[in-house]
């Protein structure tokens, strides 16, 4: 039987996200009352501008105090889609003293201070869930923390910001540099005015330290990911990756060390096969690769972003979290239990690319193979092409640690045959 006294619903934040939740919520009211048992009522919208014009919201939900309303007391659930770090958090946790469930898209905050947040929902005895804050549309977040709970999750590898695929795919499909590609990107909309956040790994950083946390029952903070931006790939370092059999991506990638003792979290270019499934994921689309002991690999992948996308994983959080209400539940909260500690990039293994600027004389590659051995990196293949006494020298290492790749280079740089270290790449997937 359903329940005819409605579940209050408060939005925060009505920009492209918000009013699109708030339109799903208006025409689709009667299938999510069915889906949930009981009706779901918009009780009040936050905004920083009460005068634009919100089709379809009534003006007298219209407020400015976003203190006032979360501190209302007949909430069930607060939606938090303001984004940033304050006023979002004080909103969030005053929501929680005040008897309401949250429902949040804000991957800085959650990669930020996420387990005091879910401390604060687990002593008030509330729900925090966030589908929302990674990849958008796709299911992920539920997966890794209830699907895959029985299982042994390995490695997360993933494409998890649609703007920079959109730019480097548009760089290795038309041959197109770093700055035209962005403009184009700008230009359609897939990227902000300012998309710092974006190209210099920011954005990917923050999901990466979410996903880590869930898939590794670990505590990952932003600031425990490596990142690295995007700004300066180049038309070069794609061809150099068509000769290799692959395609240039920025990836988050999260990992649990063969021994099980540790994990690490970075966010940066690489070179990944062509037979990779993430190869092949388009324009701006997000895709996410899963290796598990017992389901072993799986994917998850569609649009990372945009408003409709990302309301669907809100509004798909906002009917768990209406059902637990109605039941007198609460969902999963944060499960840290394993404690990992979070291993510095320096310890990090992997393959390389490195292109090098040379003298072509008799000798140079004697030199720059005595280096890589001196240090302990094993070379893989090795590529020279020279012309007029300068030459290109690419060097494909097997496995080796980002800090004994460091002191390799550091020590080429001091060869006199060496002109110039032109990329250094990391190659994954393989």
């Amino acid at each position: 039987m359903m329940r005819t006294r409605p579940l209050k619903v408060a939005l925060l934040g009505c920009g492209v996200v918000g009013s699109e939740v708030a339109r799903i919520m208006t025409t689709h009211a009667d299938d999510l009352a069915a889906r949930i048992g009981a009706p779901v009522e918009l009780a009040g919208v936050a905004v920083r501008r009460p005068d634009k014009v919100r089709e379809g919201i009534p003006a007298e939900l219209i407020t400015t105090d976003a203190t006032a309303l979360v501190k209302r007391g007949d909430l069930d659930v607060v939606v938090e889609v303001i984004g940033g770090i304050e006023p979002a958090r004080t909103l969030i946790t005053t929501a929680f003293e005040h008897g309401a469930s949250v429902v949040s898209a804000n991957k800085a905050l959650l990669a930020q201070d996420g387990a005091a947040l879910h401390a604060a929902a687990e002593e008030q005895g509330k729900d925090l869930y966030y589908e929302a804050a990674v990849a958008g549309a796709i299911p992920l977040i539920r997966p890794l923390r209830e699907s895959l709970a029985g299982d042994k999750v390995n490695r997360v590898l993933g494409i998890v910001n649609g703007t920079t695929n959109f730019i480097l795919d548009k760089m290795d499909s038309t041959g197109a540099g770093y700055q035209e590609a962005l403009d184009e990107a700008t230009a359609l909309g897939y990227a902000e005015a300012d998309p710092t956040a974006d190209v210099e790994g920011f954005d990917a950083a923050a999901k990466a330290a979410i996903l880590a946390g869930i898939a590794f029952h670990t505590r990952v903070r932003l600031d425990d990911v490596y990142r690295e931006g995007m700004t300066e790939v180049t038309a070069a370092d794609f061809a150099s990756a068509k000769e290799m059999g692959c395609t240039i991506k920025l990836l988050a990638i999260c990992e649990r060390a063969e021994d099980g003792a540790s994990v690490t979290a970075r966010v940066h270019p690489a070179m990944i096969p062509l037979s990779h499934p993430l190869a092949s994921v388009r324009g701006a689309y997000n895709a996410v690769f899963v290796e598990s002991d017992a389901s072993g690999q799986l994917m998850f992948y569609g649009p990372g972003a945009g408003g409709s996308p990302t309301a669907s994983a809100v509004l798909g959080d906002l009917v768990a979290v209406c059902r637990n209400r109605l039941s007198g539940t609460t969902g999963p909260g944060e499960s840290a239990y394993a404690a990992l500690p979070v291993s510095p990039m320096g310890e990090v293994v992997t393959r390389y690319h490195i292109s090098l600027d040379v003298a072509d004389k008799p000798g140079v590659l004697a030199q720059v193979a005595t280096v890589f051995a001196e240090h302990g990196v094993s070379i893989d293949t090795v590529r020279q092409q020279g012309k007029d006494g300068e030459a290109s020298l690419v060097v494909v290492t097997h496995r080796a640690s980002d800090a004994a790749l460091n002191g390799t280079v550091e020590a080429l740089r001091k060869l006199d045959t060496v002109r110039g270290v032109a990329s250094i790449m990391r190659v994954e997937g393989e």
